[in-house]
């Protein structure tokens, strides 16, 4: 009858999904899905997750939606330096880019002097970067005696999939001369675009149309006011093919009290620990 009642419900875990793979936690035909991602599997059996596409529809825009509320327009230049396939990371930016009408280079990983022709040449205004790749590409613009600050057009990062700290950000957007935003996803919700930092950087505002927070203690189990820190739990609310009640991410962080500076009435999580 309330968001309140969600606490009787049990939490859905990774060994879950591991228990009932690969077509347990599927709630349509097999037929209605149009493609799946997976996790690695190092630890494991692989989580597997699936897609219709009005799930992938609703994943496309709301990456579009964060880089909008980041300053990205369709007249801007987007350069996708992260990996295609599995991984969910560099696909979903990929459709999200290209819904909000970018033109957008899949030009992937690796290969760095050819990344900076591309950046030159095309006049790359928005990246999407892993911060150790943009930390290791600043020796090759030395090399080449290139100032991104000067010769290139970049003005937006986004730069996630691994963690680093906050001086790591401040270092990539120095050197760059941009703004850097974090973001935040797990391929059991879609994959990048969960939550998004806007301009303030001031925490990620959870897109709560489509995954309901919860912060709850990891030990116990119960679910704790905004402000105190915990593990950060998601019910997704418009998945068609899996979706998931109470999915523990095993990430800490808490949610952050009052409104945001920026005028966005969703919620904040802080960054991710």
């Amino acid at each position: 009858e309330s968001l309140a009642d969600l606490a009787a419900f049990p939490f859905t875990t990774k060994q879950d999904l591991r228990d009932n793979f690969p077509y347990g936690f599927l709630a349509l035909p097999v037929e209605e899905s149009v493609r799946l991602h997976s996790s690695s599997g190092t630890t494991g059996t692989p989580t597997v997750v699936f897609h219709t596409r009005e799930d992938l529809d609703v994943w496309t825009d709301c990456v579009a939606r964060s880089m909008y509320m980041t300053g990205a327009r369709r007249s801007d230049v987007f350069q996708n330096m992260m990996g295609y396939g599995l991984f969910t990371g560099g696909i979903g930016f990929h459709y999200g880019s290209e819904r909000l009408g970018m033109l957008t280079i899949p030009s992937g990983t690796g290969n760095s002097k050819r990344q900076i022709w591309f950046m030159q040449t095309f006049r790359t205004s928005v990246m999407h970067i892993l911060p150790s790749y943009a930390l290791h590409l600043m020796s090759f613009f030395e090399e080449e005696k290139i100032d991104p600050r000067r010769d290139l057009a970049l003005k937006i990062a986004f730069i996630g999939a691994e963690p680093h700290s906050e001086a790591v950000r401040r270092k990539i957007e120095e050197f760059y001369g941009i703004r850097a935003y974090n973001s935040y996803g797990l391929s059991e919700m879609c994959g990048p675009g969960v939550a998004f930092e806007c301009p303030e950087q001031n925490g990620l505002h959870v897109w709560e149309d489509h995954f309901y927070p919860e912060i709850i203690d990891p030990v116990t189990g119960e679910v704790l006011p905004d402000g105190e820190e915990g593990e950060l739990v998601f019910t997704t609310l418009s998945k068609h093919a899996m979706p998931l009640v109470r999915y523990r991410t095993r990430d800490l962080t808490r949610i952050i009290p009052g409104t945001c500076p920026c005028g966005r009435t969703h919620r904040r999580i802080e960054r991710i620990k």
